[in-house]
């Protein structure tokens, strides 16, 4: 491209050479990274810009960490500048998981661009000011046409936010959480990005008008770029999280975009930075945001639990996620791996109620499939009313306590009552769909127990709740 090229859209002429923007001949303030980034659009018009393209261009050799906060925060900048917006763009298109693209009306111009009027110029002759009082008149009524068009364009954008709230009301019911990306790069750091998105999952699932996708259906997109369609078709869902999470020190940044995963369409994004001991209250603000975009209404039962997340001591709060990271592997060396990483986080907290409810996760596992239910049930049964006398609110808790009540008291009608009390803290929790299913076969209410499994695989349709259904069944009987 020549140096002297420049490029103008709309009311808009970029001199990359110069690196300005100018409107009007009014020359605007735009950072020198955004303005890269704007320029690599106009360098290609039409054309999708990756993310990794821009990653090499304006970030390259890894000298910047942050990357997709860093490039979110100069689109939005560009977007700023331009009077533009991500859910109706007249400039900058965003396609999710990919790029930008450049979707104006761009063109290459050579010559000076217009200057802005400036003290000192020689006054114009008595003609030319005769000349200009047509065009003064063209120009007053030019800005009344579009102070009209701006004032429709505002009601119409009013009405479309009120019409995309009520649409997203009403459809956006089910949500996948798919792993966040580990910043750091550092594998050593995936157990605190993997937490990160049990959690969230967790905090969200809690809802009750939603219906989220269990961890071990969305844990094989981990790493993997699948594209919008293929996720929808695969998990059902009508929307997407997606994002990435970066510990540095004692605090913590994660990075969170809602997609619309029927039309792969960007709905809405934010970046939270806290404090580590602040994780949970966190995941609930995260939540509550979620909630706020699609137009869910709470309970206030949930009001009430996402307003009063804990906090908890980042070293016991580090050695729970271990413990979870080992546990979700679902092996004797996992389960035993994760029961010492529990009762760490335990000694550095003692009412840590998730801690305890882990080390019931990690005894029924070893109860259930290892063939040491003598040892382990017991323990399992203590871990289990421990976690819920310190928060009756973990439906993890609630499910491995019915199933000891079940499986190794026999008491079946406490068991059931332990099951569904789990369900009504987390509908979405498909293990317990699977624990019930198990003592309604016990009991032979075999419709009811095939209406179980059907929820475990809704909730799961991709994980094992699969092919677990087989073992535990043939476990239980």
């Amino acid at each position: 491209m020549p140096e002297s090229t420049q490029i103008r859209f709309g009311e808009f002429q970029v001199n990359l050479r110069a690196g300005e923007i100018r409107r009007r001949g009014i020359k605007l303030k735009m950072a020198e990274q955004p303005f890269q980034v704007l320029a690599a659009l106009l360098e290609k018009p039409g054309e999708v810009v990756t993310r990794e393209e821009l990653r090499q261009k304006l970030w390259p050799n890894g000298t910047f960490v942050d990357f997709d906060h860093g490039l979110t925060k100069a689109v939005n900048r560009i977007r700023d500048v331009l009077g533009d917006s991500a859910e109706s763009p007249c400039y900058v298109e965003t396609l999710p998981r990919r790029g930008y693209r450049f979707v104006g009306v761009a063109e290459m111009v050579n010559g000076a661009e217009p200057a802005a009027a400036t003290a000192g110029t020689t006054q114009p002759s008595l003609a030319a000011k005769t000349q200009a009082a047509p065009a003064r008149t063209r120009s007053r009524l030019a800005l009344a046409v579009a102070l009209a068009v701006a004032v429709l364009l505002a009601a119409g954008f009013w009405l479309s936010w009120q019409w995309n709230g009520l649409w997203s009301s009403n459809q956006i019911r089910t949500i996948a959480v798919l792993p966040l990306e580990n910043l750091s790069h550092d594998p050593q750091e995936d157990y605190f990005a993997d937490g990160m998105t049990d959690e969230l999952i967790t905090t969200l699932a809690k809802i009750g008008a939603l219906h989220v996708i269990s961890r071990s259906s969305v844990l094989q997109y981990k790493g993997a770029k699948k594209p919008m369609p293929e996720i929808n078709r695969q998990l059902g869902v009508d929307a997407v999280v997606e994002g990435a999470v970066l510990r540095s020190g004692e605090r913590v940044r994660i990075t969170v975009q809602l997609i619309n995963s029927r039309t792969d369409t960007h709905i809405w994004a934010e970046s939270y930075e806290r404090d580590a001991r602040d994780v949970l209250r966190l995941q609930s603000e995260i939540t509550r945001d979620i909630a706020d975009v699609i137009r869910v209404k709470l309970s206030p039962r949930e009001k009430t639990r996402l307003a009063h997340a804990p906090q908890v001591a980042p070293e016991a709060q580090e050695a729970y996620l271990k413990g979870r990271y080992y546990w979700n592997t679902l092996s004797d060396g996992g389960c035993e791996k994760g029961i010492e990483y529990f009762n760490e986080a335990i000694r550095k907290a003692p009412d840590y109620a998730a801690a305890y409810a882990g080390l019931a996760d990690c005894y029924a596992v070893l109860s259930i499939f290892r063939s040491r239910a003598m040892e382990t049930f017991p323990k399992a049964k203590e871990a289990a009313t421990k976690a819920i006398a310190l928060d009756d609110s973990l439906a993890e808790a609630h499910a491995i306590l019915g199933s000891v009540l079940f499986l190794y008291d026999w008491n079946w009608q406490a068991a059931e009552a332990e099951y569904q009390r789990s369900i009504e803290l987390n509908p979405s929790y498909a293990p317990v769909h699977m624990y019930y299913a198990g003592l309604l076969i016990a009991r032979h209410e075999k419709e009811r127990a095939l209406a179980e499994l059907r929820k475990a695989r809704t909730f799961d349709p991709l994980g094992r709740a699969l092919w677990s259904q087989q073992r535990i069944s043939c476990a239980w009987l």
